[in-house]
């Protein structure tokens, strides 16, 4: 499968080729994975994300789906790449990862329907839908803040074409260990699907990223922390966790809060034991 990355090569954005390990530019420079400088694989106009997809999510949180997906969207400025850094702001306390399958078009589409979708994929690649649910009490219906904050949607390493996503695992990892394990196959909607049901209403160009959902297990991180996900076939992501250089003005705007709410879903969505939390860190 062909695997297309966004590197910076002597100052220069360079589109590169994998070939083993190393990264090839079109005039031939070289140079290898591990050394390489990273940039998002894609140049996207707008990143949607589905709520909640993965039926191992959606068991942890004890709710029922509604009869079709719900979204909401991650600016361009929360754009980052396979080795940034996540920046928790100072003062916010619950960052939470999600690993996921990300979705980048490749053709203009309007109106399609889902046997048609997968022509109008360019490829994947992995996704972490990290959220800063400290925000949540103002913002849980838009997600703006809690999903859209600056550097909380990495992507990469790659783009890789004619990857087939049914069947395919998914695992999350902080500081080495697993911290999700799920499958495609949970997905209540699929890639297809999702493409389709967005492109009737919002026209989808070249480059623009979808977000499938993350199964269960999504938990804080921390400064300090390695969070990689691996999604087979499609690489792995790695990024790590630092503390933000400043603090969230308190001259305005919502401030980051600790409810009921906000440790419930930073925490698993455990709703019958709130109150009853393990020891903050």
């Amino acid at each position: 499968m062909p695997e297309y990355r966004r590197i910076l090569l002597d100052g220069a954005v360079v589109e590169t080729v994998r070939d083993g390990d190393d990264l090839v530019a079109g005039d031939g420079r070289r140079v290898a994975v591990a050394d390489a400088q990273h940039l998002p694989p894609v140049v996207p106009s707008k990143v949607i994300a589905v709520h909640l997809n993965h039926r191992s999510r959606v068991d942890e949180f004890q709710i029922g789906l509604p009869d079709t997906p719900t979204y909401f969207h991650k600016p361009t400025s929360s754009l980052n790449s396979h080795g940034g850094a996540i920046v928790r702001p100072e003062g916010c306390k619950w960052l939470n990862y999600e690993g996921e399958v990300a979705i980048v078009i490749g053709r203009t589409a309007r109106n399609i329907s889902p046997e048609e979708a997968g022509d109008y994929i360019a490829g994947y690649t992995v996704a972490n839908d990290y959220g800063l649910h400290d925000f949540r009490d103002t913002d849980a219906g838009s997600m703006l803040r809690v999903k859209g904050a600056d550097t909380l949607c990495p992507l990469g390493p790659g783009l890789v074409t004619d990857w087939d996503f049914r069947g395919k695992q998914l695992r999350t990892y902080v500081n080495g260990e697993v911290v999700q394990d799920g499958s495609t196959d949970e997905m209540t909607w699929d890639m297809h699907y999702l493409v389709a049901d967005i492109a009737r209403t919002i026209t989808l160009y070249p480059g623009d990223v979808l977000l499938s959902g993350t199964p269960a297990n999504s938990r804080p991180v921390h400064p300090g922390d390695v969070v990689e996900v691996e999604v087979e076939g499609l690489g792995r992501l790695t990024n790590h966790i630092v503390t933000g250089p400043t603090a969230i003005r308190t001259d305005v705007g919502a401030q980051p809060t600790e409810s009921e709410e906000v440790l419930s879903t930073a925490l698993g969505g455990d709703w019958e034991f709130r109150g009853i939390r393990p020891p903050k860190r």
